[in-house]
């Protein structure tokens, strides 16, 4: 996965002078890039042994075959993600809702976008029947709502479940930002951020008075 830190690459054919541990952790970033960008069924363990700088005896010894390896990466890529972003979301109390909405937006921004294997990875799981995506989104959902419910509260919202809808939203939102295509140069980061924190609490308090029924239909 992109934005790891690798651990150093020895050459093919001396893999045995490498802890297991090490080995492990060469052969699941490298094949996160390759999932990400050829797809599980294109991908080969004998790419990923190149990439890893192992061969693809130490691959297969690891990890078995090709659909327990992608697995194995897809698993990993999940708790990465979960405790990066849930981490934010769970934290400073004091934010209030604006405020703690800009920060929860900007870290999702950054982390779809410092991690670019991430959501093909994810979406290459979702394909093949790996529902990594949407469980990360519901894991997700939970520490947000809890989080966002006691800020909404005091403006007198009570979105209930419609809260996990618009969580659902929001990490929709953020993902097609970073990943439309500008035709040309993307605009400003926080021109973004400020976009989406705007058009999602503005939004959210505009239906509440003038179309609450809608919300009230989820809820």
């Amino acid at each position: 996965m992109a934005g790891m830190s690798m651990p150093r690459k020895r050459g093919p054919g001396r893999p045995r002078k490498l802890p297991v541990a090490e080995q492990r952790a060469l052969v699941l970033a490298a094949a996160g890039h390759v999932f990400a960008t050829s797809g599980l069924q294109g991908a080969t363990i004998e790419q990923i042994a190149r990439d890893a700088g192992l061969t693809r005896q130490a691959v297969y010894e690891l990890y078995g075959d090709k659909n327990a390896l992608f697995a194995a990466v897809v698993e990993q890529a999940e708790e990465q993600a979960y405790a990066a972003i849930a981490a934010a979301g769970a934290s400073d109390a004091d934010l209030d809702l604006k405020s703690w909405a800009r920060k929860n937006y900007a870290n999702l921004f950054d982390f779809v976008a410092g991690h670019p294997d991430a959501l093909p990875l994810f979406q290459e799981a979702e394909r093949t029947g790996n529902s990594a995506l949407s469980r990360l989104r519901k894991r997700l959902a939970l520490v947000y709502t809890e989080a966002s419910g006691q800020r909404w509260a005091e403006f007198g919202v009570e979105p209930g479940r419609a809260d996990t809808a618009l969580v659902t939203m929001y990490f929709a939102m953020v993902e097609s930002l970073v990943r439309l295509n500008w035709n040309g140069d993307a605009p400003d980061r926080d021109a973004l951020i400020d976009l989406l924190t705007e058009f999602t609490i503005g939004g959210v308090l505009r239906l509440y008075s003038q179309a609450p029924e809608v919300i009230a239909r989820v809820r």
